[in-house]
């Protein structure tokens, strides 16, 4: 294109050359994908407008010259304005902007001030209309603009919700089944059998080797209990490590939303990256009850009990208020792991009220002193996050003492909505 346009200027008076470069690297300059290296398309569109606003003050050539090539020029100032107020950073646009409106506008005049029969009226009468096409470009830009505006705002909160998701997962799941790892080694230190001192039923060795014998039985038994040690430290520091990741996702969710204003002003479509993000975690129901408490029994020594009652209508409920139940049962378990570990008994029931809402229910008790060991120090945010996903249901869940203080009690209520 820039060749078809620089080809008229080998033929033409010398004074055509500066038109013709001129309008080339504005077409150029137009259709071009910025930015390139360190050129931004707001240098670019800035730069190019100064450089016509130059050439319409210092052009004195024969008038007639100008027509040729102003069409083309004109097109292309048009279509880098409606770029400029779609794509320029909003602390840029005005000024980019601006000045590329103004170079189009004037653009005319470069004929209309050295043209014989032309005067003042002639040159506002074009510039007049010359504004219409700038308005229409200016527009056109600004409608793609807010198209940008909201598909980055849209891509932010589905990011944010991704990550919220893969946070409540992470705490959730995963951290449900390292504490279960952490007890079971803490468990196997307790009940560790210590070596015999006797040889009763040992192997008979000779007399003399006895004593090599309670020595190699000390050593195997303190082997064990360092193993055991170092697999509880190990699951500790990965709990630990989990709640700052969980903590880290759930902040990022403010700075992804200060980031998104920023970035959504001239934001370009989006990558192949965003694109691609994972689909949500698979959502858990009431069904799926069962076979957590069965797992959470296996792991445990209190008597465990499950009073899930034949729901009427189940198929009423939302896949988000199933997917929560299930969730307030898991992480009533795993504060029952992590903070009574000794605890006698633990009961679960789920059901219907009288006015139709979904009841979850866990409650343990204290069970015997536990030791001044700690199964874990802090803990992420897994109540506080489910009561907020609650309260976006329409439901409440309470937590606090049972029984005089000597056990604990988790209680959600949801709303469910009426069978048709």
């Amino acid at each position: 294109m820039a060749v078809l346009l620089l080809t008229p200027a080998l033929l033409a008076p010398p004074g055509a050359a500066p038109l013709a470069i001129l309008a080339a690297l504005t077409t150029v300059a137009s259709l071009l994908s910025w930015p390139i290296r360190r050129y931004e398309l707001a240098h670019v569109a800035a730069g190019t407008a100064l450089l016509s606003l130059a050439t319409d003050l210092a052009y004195f050539g024969p008038p007639g010259l100008v027509v040729l090539w102003l069409p083309f020029e004109t097109v292309a100032l048009l279509v880098l304005l409606g770029r400029a107020v779609r794509q320029v950073p909003g602390s840029r646009v005005g000024l980019v902007g601006g000045l590329t409106g103004a170079a189009a506008v004037l653009l005319p005049l470069r004929f209309t001030l050295h043209a014989p029969h032309t005067g003042l009226k002639e040159s506002i009468f074009v510039a007049a209309l010359a504004f219409f096409p700038a308005a229409c470009a200016t527009g056109v830009g600004l409608y793609l603009r807010s198209l940008d505006t909201r598909r980055a705002h849209a891509v932010a909160l589905a990011r944010r919700e991704q990550r919220l998701e893969v946070a409540r997962d992470l705490h959730d799941f995963v951290a449900h089944e390292v504490t279960g790892i952490v007890l079971e080694a803490q468990a196997a230190q307790f009940t560790a059998p210590a070596p015999s001192t006797s040889t009763t039923n040992a192997p008979n060795p000779p007399h003399q080797n006895q004593h090599h014998y309670r020595q190699e039985c000390q050593e195997q038994h303190e082997q064990h209990r360092a193993l055991l040690e170092r697999i509880e430290q190990a699951g500790l520091r990965a709990l630990e490590s989990m709640d700052r990741t969980v903590a880290a996702l759930r902040t990022a969710e403010s700075r992804e939303r200060s980031d998104g204003k920023e970035g959504s002003a001239g934001s370009e479509p989006p990558t192949q990256r965003e694109r691609t993000e994972p689909p949500p975690t698979r959502p858990h129901g009431l069904t799926d009850l069962p076979e957590l408490v069965d797992r959470f029994s296996s792991m445990t020594p209190a008597e465990v009990t499950l009073e899930l009652t034949e729901l009427t209508g189940t198929d009423s409920l939302t896949r988000e208020a199933e997917d929560t139940a299930y969730r307030v049962v898991l992480e009533a378990l795993t504060n029952v792991r992590r903070h009574a570990p000794r605890a006698d008994r633990v009961e679960v029931s789920v059901g219907r009220t009288a006015d139709r809402t979904l009841k979850i229910s866990v409650t343990n008790t204290a069970g015997r002193a536990t030791s001044a060991r700690s199964p874990r120090q802090g803990g992420g945010t897994g109540l506080a996050a489910l009561a907020e996903r609650v309260s976006a249901l329409g439901g409440t869940l309470e937590a606090g003492p049972h029984g005089n203080g000597r056990g604990w009690h988790v209680r959600c209520l949801l709303p469910t909505p009426p069978t048709r």
